[in-house]
């Protein structure tokens, strides 16, 4: 019998104006990062930089753009150009609310689509991006890296510490006006806080000041859970877990939160399956856009509105 050969899904990459675009790149394709930080099973063949972006330089972009095409990836004039090329998309482009008009090429035609964060800036295109999923049977999935973080995973992972009560999740919280509030950066908290929390939040409130947001959610059986994103002072990524029988305090190691969050993209291109029902993702961004709400209003309790 002759050796069975395995087949690689083919990456097109959507956007270059953050630097995942590079640093996924490389993981994928093995090019320039560390052998133990290669993901298997796919190769990034494709890739669609943007024009201009009120994220970064026109500079910045170009130096990208080089950067990805050096690790073996051909540099298309258009998103359509992707299209018939590739097996499967990541989304990379920073501005969320932009996110539904650039997914929805790719999943009318039957692409699965890595959607990075923010998925979107609101709850109505969410529902919009979820409800095209499902009409074209098309997986979907969208998440923060610190999800897959090896401190929240080995939590999630035990069964001798009891149920979980509560986190204290923590974050940097810079801002961006095209990704209001958390779905800039402290968005990262928020997907800790329900990688260990799990859904079900029903009311938020947030207290905002200029060096930092805080944000306390309140879970329908009674649970809390809060998070706080930092724009002044020491920056670090972590939290507080509390569990019917032990407590946990971590710092997130995050040199390796890029390789384990695309093991579950690439899993999911092949499967088709997505790791996060999408109902989570869209109640996450109803918790920023509820907290976002509550800034406004000095620290209101506002009802999670699905």
């Amino acid at each position: 019998m002759g050796a069975v050969v395995k087949i690689l899904i083919r990456i097109g990459i959507l956007g270059f104006d953050t630097s995942h675009a590079v640093h996924f790149t490389r993981r994928i394709n093995h090019v320039g990062v560390p052998r133990d930080q290669w993901v298997e099973g796919a190769r990034v063949v494709a890739g669609y930089p943007g024009e201009h972006s009120s994220f970064v330089s026109d500079e910045v972009l170009e130096e990208r753009t080089k950067e990805i095409r050096e690790a073996g990836v051909e540099i298309v004039d258009s998103p359509e150009a992707l299209i018939g090329n590739v097996d499967a998309v990541m989304l990379e482009f920073q501005d969320g609310s932009q996110h539904l008009q650039q997914a929805k090429p790719f999943i009318e035609a039957g692409i699965p689509i890595f959607i990075d964060k923010p998925f979107t800036c609101s709850v109505r295109d969410a529902k919009e991006i979820a409800r095209l999923a499902e009409e074209n049977k098309v997986p979907v999935f969208s998440s923060s890296s610190l999800r897959y973080a090896l401190e929240v995973q080995d939590l999630k992972s035990r069964r001798d510490i009891g149920g979980i009560l509560g986190v204290d999740a923590y974050s940097p919280g810079p801002t961006h006006p095209k990704n209001p509030g958390l779905f800039n950066y402290g968005i990262h908290a928020v997907e800790v806080l329900y990688a260990l929390m799990g859904p079900g939040c029903r009311s938020v409130r947030c207290i905002h000041d200029e060096r930092w947001d805080k944000v306390v959610g309140v879970w329908g059986d009674g649970r809390i859970g809060t998070v706080r994103a930092m724009r002044e002072g020491v920056h670090g990524y972590g939290f507080t877990a509390f569990y019917e029988k032990s407590i946990f305090h971590c710092s997130i190691d995050t040199r390796y939160i890029y390789r384990e969050l695309l093991k579950r993209v690439i899993e999911m291109f092949n499967t088709r399956v997505p790791p996060i029902d999408i109902g989570e993702t869209i109640e996450i961004v109803a918790f920023i856009e509820a907290a976002l709400r509550s800034a406004e209003k000095n620290g209101l309790e506002l009802t999670i509105q699905l």
